[in-house]
């Protein structure tokens, strides 16, 4: 079998995001043709576990903490896994003989992979683009390193990009390689299958509010791209029966939370904290909307999933959102850095029940015909792991 060694800034079990989720869900349906090593930011005591169908590899200092102290140390020890981890790909590459490696964003991980291409430039070298921030911010946060940063583009042999908009970002900053757009997906089956069996009311009663009442959900990290403030603004052009889940952690949490309280919204709003990829759709089936006023992504699972499990979804056109999100037929649109206009859409959704379910049909269509993560592991494996 062919032997892949994945570069990843961080990996499960405290991190996941969308490009995590990708990459356990294309290894676990891959598992029996590639094995997979990978080399991560050690987080833990622990240097090596096998997690699904990858052997993981934590390089680094190793430290335990948690919240913003968790969040400061990993901000500093990021700057170090670039050499770690190529110091650690060259031991592993001594043993095992790669024949292919593949870098999870253009990150930290990318100017590992570069290392190692530079010395091993007969090692195929995947890149795949997974970025949600905004272009012009990436560009600026490599400062001097940016003809560096290029090279992770230009030294490239497979570019996998999980949207349009990310596949252009790679031409933009010279890539010479195929590019292939790859989005993330969802796994429709288990999705299905959760929504199905989900404890709608007595979540609602937990929270303290009725079946009768409209729930917004969101999922996300809470930073500024993701504009979980605007959500909370718009329930102020809302009826007191509108509700709000808010299911992530991250910086900006303690602010969100003052502002909440600021509004006078407590009883309107409830933080979830971290919630666990497979304990999501309980939330979203006990939901009606979701909402994700983005000022940048790159693609954004959660969206697909919520459509997925029956929602009607709220977002702004940006980023790789437009892939799979067509205005009034399989979701909204609404403005960026636009409370009002995420109301006026929550107003639709609610009041124009053929519309919604309209949205509703036409977004669970598009997701099991194009998104599922069996069919995203195939594509991977035929397009991207061809070497």
């Amino acid at each position: 079998m062919k032997r892949i060694l994945i570069f990843s800034l961080v990996y499960y079990p405290r991190f996941i995001g969308g490009a995590e989720v990708a990459v356990k869900e294309i290894t676990d349906r891959l598992g029996d043709e590639f094995v997979f090593d990978m080399i991560t930011l050690r987080k833990s005591a622990s240097r090596f576990e096998r997690l699904g169908a990858v052997n993981v590899y934590r390089v680094g200092f190793g430290w335990r903490a948690s919240g913003n102290t968790f969040l400061a140390r990993h901000k500093v020890y990021k700057y170090f896994f670039p050499f770690f981890a190529f110091f650690k790909a060259l031991e592993l590459h001594r043993r095992n003989h790669y024949d292919v490696m593949w870098s999870i964003m253009a990150n930290y991980a990318g100017f590992a992979a570069l290392f190692f291409k530079l010395i091993h430039p007969g090692v195929p070298f995947v890149l795949t683009l997974q970025e949600g921030d905004p272009i012009p911010y990436i560009k600026q946060r490599v400062g001097i390193f940016y003809p560096l940063f290029r090279r992770i583009f230009t030294k490239a042999d497979s570019i996998q990009a999980i949207s349009n908009y990310l596949a252009d970002f790679a031409r933009e900053m010279g890539a010479r390689a195929p590019i292939v757009v790859v989005p993330n997906g969802v796994d429709t089956e288990r999705f299905k299958y959760q929504i199905a069996n989900s404890k709608n009311g007595e979540i609602r009663k937990n929270l303290g509010w009725s079946t009768e009442e409209t729930v917004l959900v969101t999922a996300s990290r809470l930073v500024e791209k993701n504009a979980v403030g605007d959500i909370i603004d718009a329930l102020v052009f809302l009826p007191g029966s509108v509700k709000l889940l808010i299911a992530g952690t991250g910086i900006l949490e303690n602010s969100l939370k003052l502002q909440v309280e600021r509004l006078k919204l407590s009883e309107r709003v409830r933080f979830l904290g971290f919630i666990t990829h497979d304990k999501l759709p309980e939330y979203l089936a006990a939901s009606d909307i979701f909402v994700r006023p983005s000022r940048s992504e790159g693609m954004g699972n959660a969206f697909v999933e919520a459509m997925a499990a029956g929602l009607p979804v709220i977002a702004t056109p940006v980023g790789g959102i437009p892939d799979f999100l067509r205005d009034g037929e399989t979701g909204l649109f609404c403005e960026v850095g636009n409370p009002k206009s995420i109301a006026q859409k929550v107003e639709k959704l609610t009041k124009d029940k053929e519309s919604r379910d309209y949205i509703v049909r036409n977004a669970e269509a598009l997701v099991r015909e194009h998104y599922d993560w069996a069919m995203i592991a195939a594509r991977m494996r035929a397009e991207i792991f061809q070497f």
